[in-house]
């Protein structure tokens, strides 16, 4: 029987054990928020007995606040629960909106499943010793789980496939990973597959393909965490470690950070996924299978009356974005609801921060609860984990407020958000390399990346997150991979090679942290599909493969990751790739040609990067440097091409300044000393003071 024991105003929300809780005992507490109801009852299988009903033993009792909270003796880890509400408008099921995982069940999918207690000590961590980066140290890489590595055709990819490949996201050198969003959304099941995530219907809970069920499954990726251990130090785990989906979660972002990997989750606040009345229909299942509606989702949680205004929804507005609704900001609840979601992932996710989606939208949709909501939002996050990355999407002009102001203190206007999404280098970056597709003779405006390096009006380089490609940009429909843009009719020429690689490097050398998308890595060129039945625009791992002769199947591919590998390692090397001096001191757009200065404040640490875009050789180039001296080049793009098809460490016609050169020559471009060097073909050397 359900009672009150247990049970005070700080119960935390949801399904909590009492172990989890500090308490003695066993048995769960249960906190669900529903003003307007006029009843709700617990429901599930507790202990192995199925207790279904509207009965006074399953009653849960209303608060002031309209909390609704109820202590169950025989409720234990694994158990399934749900909750059954009667309202003034309609009566029935709803999953619980803080529900850590929900279940599996084919007789009863997503989205009419019920929901699973989980201890938040579910998983045995490892990761105490990991240090998020710093802002200016990190490099980001963005993937979509479902379809970063299937192991299975068709099907999607789990976060244990992640896990996978966390040595080859090692040994590349990103230390950020970013999912994009990782919980169950609301279109899946008509789909077919996850989705992009960005219609979320349960913000606590993880997708449901993206875990394993089947103990034999479990047991091969078992053999794989438990080698990553090992080579760290760590004693194994057992099978019952990763079998919750929870758990396989938390396994992912516990072995990233292992191998020295942050997480950084991307979640969605501005709305969530597809409701509309249309969706307030009673838990049915066609006879084709179809599901109708999802009346058990957040949509009109407490079953008010007035169904057909979405104003009367415990937590939307009716305003919409992208086919969901906006979040009701004016309500302390609703609010409240989303910072418990950010600190959930602090907490029990491990998290190291945030890329929160369209924030220009949660401002348009808001007004000023919007702005006292980011406000709030970002103090919360700021004091669970001063190191974690807050990464608003906030693109200039979309709600009139200049961007700089998005990540400067609350009492100087802004929102205090750490950084923002760049799209100035990436159009500027992209622009020029389209342009040198149209051939020698087509102008290319090397001046638009001179202007786009350093983002006008923020204080910090780490402020803002450039890309060339993202899931948006590269999406089916939308823009092509870089390698297509360089070359449309062939993305494996030369020119689409050097022209990729000229693209990578003036990302991974400019100001900002750095992001990159899956696959681009390694001259992916195929348009991203989130379906995992699309095989034709999956990533093509099989490319690095080794073919009959012992070298890649794609020996570009091997090369463009090997170019990759080592434009990261340079970053990661010099200070000053990181750090806030920038001074682009020479472009020509004639001969496309751009030269910046960059170095670390007070220190020096001085680092030349050249680029052209240019398809000749520049044999007896004049360039202004910061100083006299020897200059070392430390980095040549051209020394990566046609090296796995040769079987060479290096291009065996690689073309450079033999090591170094000296800057011995009159001033130049507002610089003290200038010098004579080679900047081969469509490439990127970059040279420092020796």
């Amino acid at each position: 029987m359900i009672s009150q024991a247990n049970c005070t105003a700080t119960t935390p929300m949801g399904a909590t054990l009492l172990s989890d809780q500090g308490l003695p005992g066993g048995g769960a507490t249960f906190r669900a928020w529903a003003p307007r109801a006029l009843a709700v009852y617990l429901n599930g299988v507790f202990d192995g007995v199925p207790r279904t009903g509207q009965t006074p033993d399953l009653l849960m009792a209303k608060d002031a606040n309209g909390y609704w909270l109820g202590f169950l003796s025989e409720a234990a880890d694994g158990d399934t629960y749900i909750f059954y509400v009667v309202g003034a408008g309609s009566s029935g099921i709803k999953r619980d909106p803080y529900a850590r995982e929900l279940a599996n069940d084919p007789v009863a999918p997503f989205p009419i499943c019920n929901a699973i207690i989980r201890s938040a000590n579910v998983y045995p961590w490892h990761d105490a010793g990991f240090r998020t980066p710093d802002f200016a140290d990190m490099i980001v890489y963005q993937l979509h789980i479902g379809t970063y590595a299937p192991s299975a055709p068709g099907q999607a990819s789990t976060y244990l496939d992640v896990v996978e490949k966390v040595e080859y996201l090692a040994a590349l050198g990103v230390n950020v990973v970013q999912p994009l969003p990782v919980y169950e959304e609301e279109d899946s099941p008509s789909q077919g597959y996850p989705g992009l995530g960005y219609q979320g219907a349960d913000l606590f809970s993880p997708a449901l393909d993206y875990a394993v069920y089947h103990a034999s499954a479990l047991a091969g990726y078992l053999v794989t965490i438990n080698r990553l251990l090992a080579a760290k130090g760590f004693a194994p785990m057992m099978l019952a470690d990763i079998t919750p989906a929870v758990a396989q979660m938390r396994a992912m972002v516990d072995l990233l950070h292992v191998y020295g990997i942050a997480v950084v989750f991307d979640v969605v606040y501005n709305h969530a996924g597809g409701w509309s009345q249309t969706y307030a229909v009673p838990r049915t299942v066609a006879p084709s299978g179809v599901i109708h509606g999802d009346d058990e989702s957040l949509y009109f949680w407490d079953r008010a009356a007035g169904t057909g205004d979405n104003n009367q929804s415990l937590y939307f507005s009716d305003k919409g974005f992208v086919g969901g609704l906006a979040f009701a900001l004016w309500n302390r609840d609703v609010r409240e609801f989303l910072l418990n979601n950010a600190r959930f992932h602090l907490q029990e996710l491990h998290a190291d921060g945030f890329r929160y989606d369209e924030i220009s939208e949660l401002l348009a949709m808001n007004a000023t609860n919007g702005w006292n909501f980011c406000n709030d939002l970002t103090a919360t996050v700021r004091a669970a984990n001063p190191r974690a990355l807050q990464n608003a999407e906030y693109w200039p002009g979309e709600y009139g407020v200049p961007a700089p102001r998005i990540v400067v203190r609350e009492g100087e206007g802004g929102l205090r958000f750490d950084a923002v999404q760049h799209d100035g280098l990436r159009e500027a970056i992209r622009s020029a390399i389209g342009q040198a597709a149209q051939g020698a003779n087509a102008s290319v405006e090397m001046s638009g990346i001179a202007r786009s390096l350093w983002p006008t009006g923020f204080a910090h380089a780490w402020q803002t997150i450039p890309c060339v490609e993202n899931h948006d940009i590269v999406k089916l429909g939308e823009k092509p991979r870089v390698p297509r843009l360089a070359d449309g009719s062939n993305p494996r020429s030369w020119y689409a090679r050097s022209r990729t690689r000229v693209a990578m490097a003036l990302l991974l050398t400019a100001p900002g942290i750095p992001q990159l998308f899956m696959g681009q890595e390694f001259l992916e060129d195929k348009q991203w599909c989130p379906d995992p039945r699309s095989p034709a625009h999956l990533i093509w791992w099989a490319g690095l493969a080794p073919a009959a002769n012992g070298r890649a199947t794609d020996p570009a591919m091997a090369d463009h990751l090997r170019f990759t590998q080592a434009a990261i390692a340079l970053r990661n090397s010099q200070p000053a790739l990181r750090g806030e001096g920038l001074n682009v001191f020479y472009t020509s757009d004639a001969d496309r040609v751009i030269a910046f200065h960059r170095w670390v404040q007070g220190e020096g640490r001085d680092v030349v990067v050249v680029a052209t875009l240019s398809e000749t050789t520049w044999g007896s180039y004049q360039l202004g440097f910061p100083s006299a001296g020897r200059w070392i080049e430390i980095f040549n793009s051209d020394a990566y091409d046609s090296c796995n098809a040769n079987g060479a460490l290096v291009n065996p016609q690689v073309t450079g300044n033999n090591g170094s050169i000296t800057a011995c020559g009159p001033p130049l471009h507002n610089l003290p000393t200038s010098a004579t060097i080679v900047i081969p073909a469509n490439a990127v050397v970059v040279f420092m003071k020796g």
